[in-house]
């Protein structure tokens, strides 16, 4: 015979605290860049919206490499090929197809990720000394292609781009058109950063983004258990050339002015000090030390535009001998602090009672 059910009898249901609540405070961390980025674009004065957009495309363009270099392990100084792909075939998609930015973005996406993973099967072939000259190699001959082929790239001179369409002008709405104040522009540039942000995040946390923390560490051994070797680091660098590009299109939109300095090995040295700035194989790391470089050398130019290149060279020396993990390494010792602290604390206010 069926009981009846009464309130003692009900079972309790553990429903998880919603909103903020639920979250720890290891977890509501990772919301503090992206609130600071939405701060800035409020609150900052009209003019800096641009700075903070390079910004944006920095940190995009050092999660790439990150991927590639911290994650995969593939040594590679000519990374700034596919930034330059990237703009170059945002820049020429709006000049001579179509002025939407979307779509420009998806071609340069696209374009520096096929060419990623062609010239990735060719380097992969090869390790250490090799595999760092062939990257150079191939981001010399991207940049004899673009400097010879005027008609397209304009070559030393360089592309206009013009003006893209409103942001979503496809699909017939006609808002956040791009102004000369640059904010579109950040708001552009940030969203693409998220949803790149969050495909890098899920890549790294998966299974397939912890063989390749093995194949980093011991590639002989991964191939043993069968492990597609080869192959898993192909598709890696593809991701990592196609985020590349997507930065470089962004750059192409918000400055509206492609360049070869967006092809020379300059960038990708620049590229890989940000990286060490904050730190390899933390994907925050990339926040730090592309943000903490373009503010200094904003600040360090302004003071002295000849001699700004001694103050981030100190930088990036102080930070190699003294701080074992970049900035990043230094707010997890912060951190460790707080905690320690933190626990004594509290067994000393045990103890009391």
């Amino acid at each position: 015979m069926n009981q009846p059910i009464t309130p003692a009898s009900t079972p309790q249901l553990n429903l998880p605290a919603s909103g903020l609540t639920a979250l720890r405070p290891v977890d509501a961390w990772h919301l503090a860049p992206w609130i600071i980025a939405l701060a800035f674009y409020f609150l900052v004065p009209p003019g800096f919206h641009t700075l903070g957009t390079n910004v944006l495309v920095m940190i995009l363009f050092t999660l790439s490499l990150d991927l590639a270099l911290g994650f995969a392990g593939i040594i590679t100084l000519g990374h700034a090929a596919f930034f330059g792909v990237g703009a170059y075939a945002a820049g020429v998609m709006v000049s001579k197809l179509t002025p939407d930015p979307i779509m420009g973005l998806l071609l340069a996406t696209a374009l520096a990720g096929v060419l990623g993973a062609l010239t990735g099967m060719l380097i992969l072939h090869t390790q250490g000394v090799a595999m760092f000259m062939l990257t150079l190699a191939i981001a010399s001959i991207f940049y004899e292609v673009a400097n010879q082929w005027r008609s397209v790239t304009g070559g030393d001179d360089g592309l206009t781009v013009p003006r893209p369409a409103a942001l979503l002008a496809y699909f017939g709405f006609e808002g956040f058109r791009f102004d000369f104040a640059g904010k579109t522009a950040y708001l552009y540039a940030l969203s693409v950063l998220f949803v790149w942000f969050l495909i890098a995040w899920r890549i790294v946390k998966s299974p397939f983004g912890r063989s390749l923390d093995g194949i980093r560490q011991n590639p002989r051994r991964m191939r043993a258990i069968g492990t597609p070797v080869w192959w898993r680091l192909v598709a890696m660098y593809g991701i990592s050339c196609a985020m590349a590009g997507s930065a470089g299109a962004l750059q192409a939109h918000a400055i509206r002015l492609v360049g070869l300095k967006s092809l020379e090995l300059e960038l990708s040295g620049i590229v890989a000090v940000m990286l060490v700035l904050g730190g390899e194989r933390r994907l925050y790391g990339a926040f730090l030390g592309a943000a903490f470089y373009v503010l200094v050398h904003d600040w360090a130019a302004a003071i002295n535009p000849f001699y700004w290149m001694f103050v981030v060279g100190a930088l990036l020396v102080a930070v190699v001998l003294f701080l074992d993990g970049g900035l990043m390494g230094l707010l997890d010792r912060i951190a460790a602090l707080f905690g320690r602290k933190k626990s004594g604390e509290e067994q000393a206010s045990g103890d009391a009672k």
